[in-house]
């Protein structure tokens, strides 16, 4: 358990779900657009509980939530996704929403993720400006990808830069003649 302004940023555990499942779904079905069953959040929380964390206030009440998960994306790269991120609306602008996305990013390098990613509703400028902060990078834009017709934006985080360069279509025994151009911040 992590404390900071009153505030204690938890793990979340299976031994807990009795207590914060029904508030994770309020939390979540209050602010993002889709519907999601109670089948989606087990998915989750029964195999990646460990890379769910949770903001707390000082009479437990749930202020935050994010929830991800991390394993190899089509037989390639460890992928780390996150895939549910909500804040209540009275305290967001409190830095909550970038330790939460930065504690499952850290949890997710441990583990040796090489890449993350996640979508956000092109309309969710907030959202799209902290993962940008994070040093999350657009990669295509999602069209009709909601229920509610909205579209959005895959946002990938690069931890390896095997990751990155694999994307690029650079292999370490080509020449340098024959390469892309990485990005300054590669």
């Amino acid at each position: 358990m992590d404390s900071g302004g009153g505030l204690q940023y938890v793990q979340y555990h299976s031994s807990k779900e009795s207590t914060y499942l029904t508030a994770i779904r309020q939390l979540i079905s209050n602010d993002l657009s889709e519907p999601y069953s109670i089948y989606v959040y087990r998915y989750f929380l029964y195999q990646w509980g460990d890379l769910c964390f949770l903001a707390l206030d000082e009479y437990e009440n749930m202020l935050g939530v994010v929830i991800s998960k991390l394993e190899p994306h089509r037989g390639g790269p460890m992928r780390g996704y996150i895939a549910m991120l909500a804040v209540k609306k009275e305290h967001r602008g409190k830095g909550i929403a970038t330790k939460l996305v930065r504690m499952a990013i850290d949890v997710m390098i441990e583990r040796d993720a090489d890449e993350i990613a996640l979508e956000t509703e092109v309309t969710n400028t907030a959202a799209m400006k902290l993962y940008e902060r994070l040093g999350f990078l657009r990669s295509k834009r999602l069209h009709r990808y909601y229920l509610n017709g909205n579209s959005a934006f895959r946002f990938m985080l690069f931890v390896k830069e095997s990751a990155l360069t694999s994307r690029l279509g650079y292999h370490e025994d080509d020449d340098d003649e024959n390469q892309p151009e990485l990005p300054p911040s590669a």
